[in-house]
């Protein structure tokens, strides 16, 4: 058994989910300003996190599900996952972003677990808060390093996906870094880089 965990954002799809929730509410250039900057690692990603959902303040829940199930996924995300079940990888995906719309996803693109974020809901509306697995710079490298644990997979048998700054922790414990179409903070981290929105290519370079 072998481990490739992928960044669901910009990686498996193409945008910030947080992003498109903005624009209804016409604060699409202010949040999509603070990603940017969390994704260059000049913010602290908790920070950034739960100030941009505080924003999110009233959208209601069912546009939020509508948005989050209309997202445009990268080229080649489904037939890359597919090929890496072939090879009898197990894939999981680790997000900062939020269950709504990877949970959506794990059926659509393939791939076997997902770890995101919970937004916060009352009476039908976004409340501001939010919660979850993978709030903190440091999240997506805890609960690799546990995942390996429980399967019994090493970090030589891992390939880790991203584009960002928060991806950086899973990196650590990866011996396929990948960076896709990604920041430089994270190019500097990786052993494979992706310059093209074509994640196929990913499959011949592990």
């Amino acid at each position: 058994m072998k481990l490739c965990v992928f960044d669901f954002d910009s990686t498996l799809m193409d945008g910030e989910t947080i992003d498109f929730l903005a624009k209804p509410l016409g604060l699409g250039e202010k949040i999509a300003e603070i990603t940017e900057r969390t994704m260059q690692g000049e913010l602290d990603f908790f920070e950034s996190l739960t100030t941009r959902v505080t924003l999110l303040r009233g959208l209601q829940e069912e546009k939020v599900n509508e948005i989050c199930h209309n997202l445009p996924y990268m080229p080649g995300a489904k037939e890359t996952i597919s090929q890496l079940k072939q090879r009898d990888y197990k894939v999981v995906v680790f997000s900062g972003g939020f269950r709504n719309a990877t949970s959506y996803a794990k059926d659509i693109l393939g791939f076997d677990a997902d770890f995101s974020n919970t937004l916060h809901v009352k009476d039908g509306l976004l409340s501001g808060l939010v919660g979850g697995e993978m709030m903190f710079d440091h999240s997506k490298g805890d609960m690799l390093q546990r995942i390996q644990t429980l399967l019994g997979i090493t970090k030589d048998e891992t390939i880790a996906v991203g584009d960002g700054a928060n991806d950086r922790s899973m990196f650590a414990h990866a011996s396929k870094r990948v960076a896709f179409c990604a920041k430089d903070i994270l190019k500097k981290e990786a052993n494979i880089i992706i310059d093209t929105k074509d994640l196929t290519q990913l499959l011949g370079e592990i």
